[in-house]
């Protein structure tokens, strides 16, 4: 099967995300295991009121997160826009009860942020605790699911995380351009692919 066929039409398999939710865990044991974890990147632990997903990623699930990333960052920089990557980077807020770790955060322009302007989620295989739900208290501003070949836009908006069509932070990505590259096998082909890609529709 290629990398294609696999992005879009994926199932569990041996190469899936690895996903265990906890129930009725306490804030103290959920920085109990952050604290375990320690500062690697892997697994990535969220909690929502008293739930706890420990993920651990598959390869794929890394490939797509690592290309889209960088296919982000290289648009960015070819156009001048100032872009922080901060990885995934631990959000956490006890009053709300909630905290995430995704899989890319960025934060646009110099200043720093208490929390990052976009968080990125690849969501290869199974769905753990709700993840928009954290992230629409936690009030980071837009947040981009990819799930089969497709990325979904939510910006924030009154308060709550809402679909769009496009990104409200980078209104001119084509978001459907840039997910068409995501099966190439290197983040070398793909960036070619874009870059192409973009000439053609810019000339």
């Amino acid at each position: 099967m290629s990398r294609a066929a696999t992005l879009r039409d994926h199932v569990d398999t041996t190469d899936a995300d690895h996903i265990v939710v906890l129930h009725d865990v306490s804030w103290e044991d959920y920085e109990r295991l952050l604290e375990m974890r320690g500062e690697h990147s892997a697994p990535r632990i969220s909690y929502l009121e008293g739930e706890v997903e420990i993920m651990s990623p598959s390869e794929d699930h890394e490939h797509i997160k690592s290309t889209l990333g960088h296919l982000l960052e290289m648009w960015c920089v070819d156009r001048g826009i100032e872009i922080r990557a901060v990885g995934s980077w631990t959000l956490r807020q006890r009053g709300k009860k909630r905290g995430v770790e995704a899989d890319e955060c960025y934060v646009f322009g110099p200043d720093k942020r208490k929390r990052p302007d976009l968080a990125i989620e690849i969501e290869w295989t199974q769905h753990g605790i709700d993840k928009l739900a954290i992230y629409e208290k936690l009030g980071v501003e837009e947040v981009w699911f990819w799930r089969r070949g497709v990325i979904e836009v939510y910006a924030l908006t009154e308060g709550n995380l809402v679909r769009t069509e496009r990104s409200k932070l980078l209104p001119q990505l084509d978001l459907e351009l840039l997910a068409s590259v995501l099966d190439r096998d290197t983040i070398t082909q793909a960036v070619r692919d874009f870059r192409k890609a973009l000439a053609k529709r810019e000339a």
